[in-house]
């Protein structure tokens, strides 16, 4: 069985990350764990402009700061018994993890939920529910107090 959870640091991803790892596994599961470095519009114009060096510096803070990240919750996973794997991929998360997991043929995505709502899920989008609308195989949206709980 092959899991992908998407990971951003946030308590919404930590709690999805607490609850796959409290879950009984399959023995031939494994888990991908994804973050995404989210690049500004400015990024995508690079093909006609020059780079800049305080994007570049920009870029790979970023980068490391999600390397981190992934990191820690691969360690935090292989304690609990879980094989694991990490990846630091660039590009809007809702469409990393989609093409993500059709490439991988991955049987269950599992991200969390902020719960925004109203003007701030306008605002910001949810990666939750493009996922679910748009992924290739079943989705676990995990909410914050579910995890607690």
């Amino acid at each position: 069985m092959k899991i992908m959870i998407g990971v951003d640091d946030s308590p919404c991803s930590q709690a999805a990350l607490a609850f796959v790892s409290k879950l009984t596994w399959p023995a031939d599961a494994s888990v991908t764990i994804v973050s995404s470095v989210m690049l500004p519009a400015s990024a995508y114009l690079a093909a006609y402009v020059p780079a800049d060096l305080q994007f570049n510096e920009w870029l790979d803070e970023v980068t490391k700061f999600h390397r981190d990240v992934v990191a820690r919750d691969e360690r935090a996973l292989r304690h609990a018994g879980i094989k694991v794997e990490s990846r630091v991929l660039q590009g809007d998360p809702r469409e990393t993890l989609v093409e993500e997991a059709k490439r991988d043929h991955v049987d269950l995505l599992v991200v969390g939920s902020h719960g925004r709502t109203g003007l701030d899920k306008l605002l910001m989008g949810s990666v939750a529910s493009h996922v679910v609308t748009h992924s290739p195989c079943s989705v676990l949206v995990v909410k914050k107090q579910a995890a607690a709980g």
